[in-house]
């Protein structure tokens, strides 16, 4: 079965009502990995005499599309649930712009998937934060 991005895009944004809550887009996503992006919203900001977003919203980024960027691996649809994840904060998001995250699956076991990958603004080789985890899988 060859992955369907605009179904998973479409999925994402009306059945998983987190990822429609904060905003998330998935802007790519194939064997290679994800790439998504939440627009800056001023209620997501953490710190209000600095502007800097909370750390909440890059791990509602990262968490999500390390469980997304399984599914096209597996051939068909399938269920994901973090097990572990590691999330290093490398430094603050700068204020008032938009967060972008970009993950792949390094490992995939018959039961377990290992993603790992960074946020980051302007330049994805200057991230923000960066993540490894474990999901468990659930084929259809």
């Amino acid at each position: 079965m060859e992955f369907d991005f605009e179904n998973m895009a479409t999925l994402m944004r009306s059945g998983i009502p987190h990822m429609a809550e904060v905003g998330l887009e998935l802007l790519s996503m194939d064997e290679g990995g994800a790439v998504g992006k939440i627009p800056h919203r001023e209620e997501f900001v953490g710190d209000p005499e600095t502007g800097v977003v909370h750390g909440g919203i890059v791990t509602v980024l990262l968490d999500s599309l390390s469980g997304m960027c399984i599914i096209p691996l597996l051939g068909g649809m399938a269920t994901t649930a973090t097990l572990d994840l590691r999330i290093d904060y490398l430094k603050p998001a700068a204020p008032r712009e938009d967060l972008f995250a970009k993950v792949h699956c390094y490992k995939l076991t018959r039961n377990i998937a290992f993603p790992r990958g960074v946020a980051y603004q302007s330049d994805i080789d200057d991230p923000i934060a960066h993540a490894a985890g474990s999901f468990m899988v659930t084929r259809s």
